[in-house]
């Protein structure tokens, strides 16, 4: 039995869009730039899929930019709009400190390059204050992005707020919406935002294709140079069939958001309420009320995250202790550090991120075994403590010599 609770890693591809991929692949091999029938149809294809990622954020097709994904659509946001301000005096950036790392490590690369850049803080559920962006924004400010929907514990910002803090200094907003966009609705005429990322594989669509929404009328310089395609914003021949999968994946979501949003808030519910009743000393991180419906993030006191992972993992059950982007490394969540959490709940929390495919008895299934896991780590845990508090100090510092080499 193989359970999947790591959507917010990636979806599994929806057979519509499969299908979809394929057929392209197979029957559409023309290149959209180009005059002739085959060209023309790619185009098309093309024009079809823009118009349906515009239909599912509420935008106009012409203010879609595809890009290879959510990293690039990012990327483009915040380098083209640092580009086409760099010759006038605004040289401030602002973000927030729990943003994804396409985002924190373009911003610090550009603070390399000599801008002047803030990292505002959060509180205790991952919020980003509306007092603590009016403080640091400046007549300087060019961009502030922050992050529409956390990717580590689901907590939905006040964008409309804090891009209306923004759009009185003069400073263009950016939003991060590849953890909201087609899982609860989002409308870019209400929520305020300038510039908006989304990425395909986030709602069942293929991987290396997203997209940046760019309001009508904001400069943005290329970062992608070479031929005039996207209107001149983002160089290079257009994947076809993977446009065409993030257009039917589009499609897709947007037919079922209400449905979505209210099954896997219930999932969501159930398992949550199940790990609380039925595991002793566990918490929820984050904002448990602003959130989108399918995201749960856990701690387990006494456990180490990466054993509880391996664990459930052997089990059958895939979770994950924070960003697909960040796995490999033994640094802990820099959100929930960032949220004030101490280290051993940083280092003790798991995300659960129900999806496409996941039932009721995908919970209770999780619920039923995870007290034994957690009970055996714990022990082992108490087990590996008090051996090491009765070896002398000497032996000690020898053990952690030897684990850090």
């Amino acid at each position: 039995m193989r359970i999947y609770l790591d959507h917010n890693a990636t979806t599994p591809l929806d057979p519509s869009v499969a299908e979809a991929i394929s057929v392209t692949l197979r029957d559409d091999f023309g290149n959209p730039s180009s005059v002739h029938h085959f060209g023309q149809r790619a185009k098309q294809l093309m024009d079809k899929a823009r118009a349906t990622v515009a239909d599912l954020i509420e935008a106009e097709p012409m203010e879609i930019v595809f890009t290879s994904g959510g990293t690039e659509a990012d990327n483009l946001a915040i380098r083209g709009v640092a580009a086409a301000m760099k010759s006038t005096d605004r040289r401030h950036l602002i973000t927030s400190a729990i943003e994804h790392e396409a985002v924190l490590n373009t911003i610090k690369a550009l603070s390399r390059q000599g801008w002047q850049t803030t990292f505002l803080p959060v509180d205790t559920n991952g919020i980003v204050s509306a007092g603590d962006l009016t403080k640091a924004i400046d007549s300087n400010t060019a961009l502030v992005s922050v992050m529409h929907a956390n990717n580590e514990i689901g907590t939905i910002q006040p964008i409309t707020d804090l891009a209306e803090i923004a759009h009185k200094h003069g400073a263009l907003f950016h939003t991060d919406a590849i953890q909201s966009v087609g899982k609860i609705p989002v409308n870019v005429k209400t929520l305020g935002a300038d510039l908006l990322s989304l990425s395909a594989h986030k709602y069942n669509g293929p991987k290396g294709v997203g997209a940046l929404w760019l309001k009508r009328g904001v400069r943005l310089s290329t970062v992608q140079t070479g031929g005039r395609h996207e209107r001149n914003r983002r160089a290079g021949t257009e994947n076809v069939p993977g446009l065409v999968g993030l257009g039917v994946a589009s499609e897709l979501a947007k037919g079922k958001l209400a449905e979505s949003k209210q099954e896997f808030s219930a999932l969501r519910d159930l398992l949550e309420e199940g790990i609380l009743r039925s595991v002793s000393d566990t918490a929820i991180n984050g904002q448990q009320n602003q959130r989108v419906p399918n995201t749960s993030n856990i701690s387990f006191a006494g456990v180490e995250a990466e054993s509880l992972l391996i664990a459930l993992d052997l089990e059958g059950v895939a979770v994950s202790t924070g960003s697909a982007c960040s796995s490999g490394t033994l640094e802990p969540s820099h959100v929930l550090r960032a949220m004030g959490l101490p280290t051993n709940r940083v280092q003790s929390s798991i995300r659960f991120s129900l999806g496409t495919g996941n039932t009721q008895a995908d919970v209770d299934h999780l619920v039923n075994i995870l007290p034994t896991i957690v009970g055996r780590l714990r022990a082992l845990s108490s087990s590996s403590l008090r051996i090491d508090r009765n070896k002398r100090p000497a032996e000690r510092d020898s053990s952690t010599s030897r684990g850090n080499r």
